[in-house]
């Protein structure tokens, strides 16, 4: 399965990044956990020039807390601050300022010498549905942006103003131009960051059982039941669809119905918590 997206507005959104990036401090740089390595977009450390990068891990709660461990241990060594944090609620609120703080502590010190409070203003980045939108909102405690549970909500900048002196500049979701690993498309488009529009979701979904097949056989089955594996992949969604109910008139499988079921069951994290990239896979 061949994927590419990359429509007008993300070439506008990369556009309008790098004619703000002389006005921050620092890049907040959203990742969803499920898929560290396959959410880095080379364009955004070519962006940064030099500026601090504050790597959020994302959706910490749909992954195995011995993975965001390793994750963590994986940017640490590399001298990379990272937080991890699961985006919807507050409890990581107060950790991910103070990393933020610490990230610009240089530039906080000097201002402060001259007797003047620094804001610091960060860019927040990430492809697109890695929750940056929903991160600032928790980091705010209300609703200041658009978010939605799919790739392409935010559409333009956003600055949201915190109450602790930091600014964040929301910015659309950008995926590369051209993907040269085929296998990070694939991932990036089961876990949302590419548009479902453009995608064949059988094909997607036939995708996924072959991968799962392969890493995670017991997550699957422990959702559509034991011996739902067949000897091809379109056989198993053919499977599913019968295990679950989903019959067209006629009696065939109604196999779109289950294709959207086993995507929409993984990105929920109802067939338990599955890591997609594991540390020394490209980071």
């Amino acid at each position: 399965m061949r994927i590419q997206w990359y429509p007008g507005h993300m070439t506008k959104a990369m556009r309008m990044m790098q004619e703000q990036i002389g006005q921050v401090d620092c890049l907040i740089y959203v990742l969803d956990m499920r898929a560290v390595t396959s959410c880095l977009n080379p364009q955004f450390e070519k962006l940064a020039s030099g500026k601090p990068i504050l790597y959020a891990l994302n959706k910490r709660d749909l992954v195995e807390q011995s993975d965001v461990a390793l994750w963590e241990k994986a940017f640490a060594a590399q001298g990379k601050r990272c937080v991890s944090t699961d985006g919807t609620g507050f409890r990581h609120r107060e950790k991910l300022i103070a990393e933020l703080t610490e990230l610009n502590r240089a530039v906080i010190d000097r201002y402060k010498a001259k007797g003047v409070r620094k804001t610091v203003r960060a860019m927040v980045v990430g492809v697109p549905n890695t929750g940056k939108s929903t991160l600032i909102n928790s980091l705010c405690k209300s609703k200041k942006t658009v978010t939605g549970n799919k790739a392409g909500v935010t559409r333009g900048k956003q600055w949201v103003t915190l109450a602790s002196g930091i600014e964040l500049l929301d910015t659309p979701g950008t995926l590369p131009p051209s993907f040269d690993d085929p296998d990070k498309a694939l991932k990036l488009a089961f876990i949302g960051s590419v548009k479902d529009e453009i995608l064949d979701t059988e094909e997607l979904a036939v995708e996924f059982i072959g991968y799962i097949r392969a890493h995670a056989p017991q997550a699957f089955e422990k959702r559509y039941g034991e011996g739902v594996f067949c000897d091809t992949d379109h056989e198993t969604l053919n499977t599913v669809a019968k295990k679950r109910g989903f019959v067209l008139s006629g009696g065939l499988p109604d196999t779109a119905r289950a294709a959207r079921a086993v995507i929409d069951d993984f990105r929920g994290g109802r067939m338990g918590r599955i890591m997609l990239d594991r540390p020394g896979e490209g980071l």
